[in-house]
């Protein structure tokens, strides 16, 4: 890539305007990197607390922070508070400065000749087994966390050894109090990993627009840590069952709700809600009964709040935090779903998809690597699915397009209502659509490759259209954008899904586009053995036009407005610690409240109230302040009315694509899949020693194939030959 470095978010090319490059000032890098450091710090320090605390050092370290810390008004809960969640919510607030500084793009050039490089993200390590595609990165972090477990097994084993020791019992009495002593630690356990299994799922939490982790990536850390919280939490309760029955006391103690002490019933309840939840989360099911699954998990409420019962405040404090920043999104994106979209336009393609085109308001940002998840209130109430975004934010300042292949119960009945409007024979149907996002990358790392290969299955072409579109928008404005070689690889089952590559007028969005950029696309139709015999024959997509009224997404999410986000986080927080402070300050001291359940209730009821109060009064001036700005961009209304004049897909024809993109390089094949060792290979010896990102967005057995090809070459390459960096765009939610 020459003296192109990919650290750099976005680079440009010698076209690119000086216009658009903005260098940071001394004082501005200098505190960003300074908060750069005081978060790593905490970080680091926070972490290492965690993995030490089951030994006798860490608890120790705890111990002492604890006398220290316990005099305060927040007492024993406070001073756990400030170990164990407080840093992640100081990280938190830390990162609001970090990205307000930041800005929303900083484009610098290369200041030295950087070779190519491996990346632990982007370097495939695992690619078959039941973790899907593993990089080094991940890889290093699942190793770090098995790690974790076995040294906290064995440092509470030998605490537990130690500990039984000092009573002077029976055989038989050792080994039921070791059974109970192992589930006490392995619930300890449970709840050191829980602190780390809701921030994944913050869809649009500021710690993960800092470190620049897409929402489909960190789903992928959210299961794999619930698989061993709950792992943790049934040894838990297991041992505990198995140590009560051997004791007779098996009914009494599962019913036992102690006033002083740790209540039985209430975890007992936790735990079948974490059950149910886990259970209908696995693959097969999940894959075949996705409903079951999205209600069922809709028990988190039950699994927080009886957790908060079973153990008290001060023990439920160790989770707090991250409890805490997930409650702050989930209402964040409650506030935003309430809003009904406007639908500009729905169409049925004959090739079974259908595409919907929402209006959004100029503050909302997005990129092309986004998604959204949808709600139609006519299908269902209850159900929210993710589509990726297939236009590019550049294609209008007040639209935003997706793809959606008709593959399930909800999607046919959505295509159903589409048909049914467009027939004006029949009662009209309207859709009434909300929208949660977007979501996504931070930074659309798409530009930071001057060579992509963009791998796609079937609807995975999506992405990839914005991708094209954002790309040839970037270079006609004369905008920072790094790719020159792209190579599409797109698999498809019929020819009939074909049009949806013709839907971008390459020509029109960019007349001089062949000339800055090398385009080649190779398509494979692996169930048709040549071209379609209805070759020439018009399909005409089913156009519906839906009423306009001015409803736009709402801003709330996705946005990248980090001041509003920012205000949010630490008005909520802040108004949180006023809450308990005033609560024990003038009823729970006054009245010697010593319950621990019930201490636990009114934490859970501080949470709630400081996130609905604190919180909503930020959201609603946050909406009040987007609302004064969205009036004055009435005058730029102008590309609404182009939305909905947008054209049908033409013929279902090989030439159409080459008629469409007369200057890009089209191959179609039928009968065969693509041969990754090959294509691989052949862009090796074309590009050089180069850095080639490699975007995959189609079912897990296509991500595997390119991440396998990927990682023999890299492993195989010679000094000359190119390095390939595996990227995943998929929603297997």
């Amino acid at each position: 890539m020459g003296s192109n470095s990919l650290k750099n978010p976005l680079l440009f090319s010698d076209e690119v305007e000086p216009g658009y490059v903005k260098n940071s000032s001394f004082l501005k890098s200098s505190v960003k990197w300074g908060l750069k450091i005081v978060m790593w710090v905490i970080f680091i320090a926070w972490v290492g607390i965690i993995f030490l605390y089951p030994g006798e050092i860490g608890s120790q370290l705890v111990e002492k922070i604890i006398n220290a810390t316990n005099g305060s008004v927040f007492g024993t809960s406070g001073s756990l508070f400030l170990v164990f969640s407080a840093p992640i919510l100081l990280i938190a607030i830390l990162a609001v400065a970090h990205l307000i500084i930041s800005g929303e793009h900083v484009f610098e050039k290369s200041k030295s000749s950087k070779k190519p490089g491996f990346r632990l993200w982007t370097f495939p390590v695992l690619v078959d087994g039941p973790f899907g595609v593993v990089s080094a990165a991940e890889f290093i972090g699942i190793t770090l966390f098995v790690v974790f477990i076995i040294w906290a097994m064995y440092a509470y084993t030998l605490r537990n050894i130690s500990l039984l020791t000092l009573f002077d019992i029976s055989s038989s009495e050792t080994g039921r109090l070791m059974l109970e002593l192992t589930g006490l630690r392995c619930g300890m356990l449970g709840l050191l990993c829980l602190i780390f299994l809701f921030l994944p799922v913050s869809r649009g939490s500021l710690l993960l627009r800092l470190i620049d982790i897409p929402f489909e990536h960190a789903t992928r850390y959210h299961v794999w840590l619930g698989h061993l919280t709950m792992m943790l939490f049934t040894l838990h309760g297991l041992f505990y069952v198995i140590g009560w029955a051997m004791n007779g006391t098996l009914v009494k103690e599962l019913l036992q709700w102690k006033r002083v002490g740790i209540a039985n019933l209430p975890g007992v309840i936790s735990l079948l809600a974490g059950l149910f939840m886990w259970v209908t989360s696995l693959h097969p099911v999940r894959k075949d009964y996705f409903e079951l699954f999205f209600y069922t998990h809709q028990l988190y409420v039950v699994f927080i709040v009886f957790l908060a019962l079973h153990v008290g405040d001060f023990v439920f404090s160790i989770v707090a935090g991250a409890i805490f920043i997930f409650m702050l999104d989930r209402f964040l994106r409650f506030c935003q779903s309430r809003t009904k979209v406007d639908v500009l336009s729905a169409k049925c393609l004959p090739c079974g998809t259908v595409e919907l085109v929402l209006s959004k308001p100029r503050s909302l940002q997005y990129n092309a690597l986004s998604f959204i998840f949808l709600q139609v209130r006519e299908l269902s109430w209850l159900q929210w699915h993710p589509f990726s975004v297939s236009s590019s934010p550049l294609d209008g300042k007040h639209h935003l397009a997706i793809l959606i292949k008709v593959l399930g119960g909800w999607t046919a009945r959505l295509r159903d209502s589409i048909l049914s409007m467009s027939e004006p024979e029949l009662s009209k149907t309207t859709i009434t659509a909300s929208v949660e996002g977007p979501y996504g990358h931070a930074t659309p790392y798409h530009l930071m490759y001057e060579n992509l290969i963009l791998v796609a299955g079937g609807i995975g072409i999506s992405p990839f259209l914005a991708i094209l579109s954002d790309i040839l928008h970037r270079i006609n404005d004369g905008k920072p954008c790094l790719p020159r070689k792209i190579l599409v690889v797109w698999a498809v089952k019929k020819s009939d899904e074909l049009p949806l590559l013709s839907s971008i007028d390459m020509e029109s969005i960019c007349p001089t586009f062949s000339n800055k950029i090398n385009l080649e696309i190779d398509i494979y139709v692996t169930r048709e053995s040549g071209p379609s015999m209805e070759e020439g024959k018009v399909h005409v997509a089913s156009t519906s036009s839906c009423p306009f009224s001015g409803r736009s997404m709402s801003p709330l999410v996705g946005t990248g407005n980090n001041v509003w986000s920012g205000l949010y986080v630490i008005i909520s927080t802040v108004g949180f610690i006023i809450l308990m402070a005033l609560l024990r300050i003038f009823y729970i001291k006054p009245y010697n409240v010593s319950t621990w359940w019930y201490l636990g209730l009114l934490f859970i009821a501080c949470m709630v109230t400081s996130v609905v109060i604190f919180g909503g009064l930020v959201i609603g001036l946050w909406h009040l302040w987007d609302k004064k700005a969205s009036a004055n961009d009435k005058d730029e209304d102008i590309d609404r009315i182009k939305v909905e004049s947008t054209p049908s897909y033409g013929t279902v024809e090989d030439k159409d694509l080459t008629q469409n993109n007369p200057e890009s390089s089209t191959i179609i094949q039928y009968g065969t899949r693509p041969d990754f060792k090959e294509i691989f290979a052949s862009a090796s010896r074309k590009w050089g020693n180069v850095d080639v990102g490699v975007l995959v967005c189609g079912p897990p057995t296509l991500q595997s194939s390119v991440a396998k090809e990927i990682r023999s070459h890299n492993i195989r390459r010679q000094k000359h030959d190119t390095i390939f960096h595996f990227n995943s765009h998929s929603f297997d939610l």
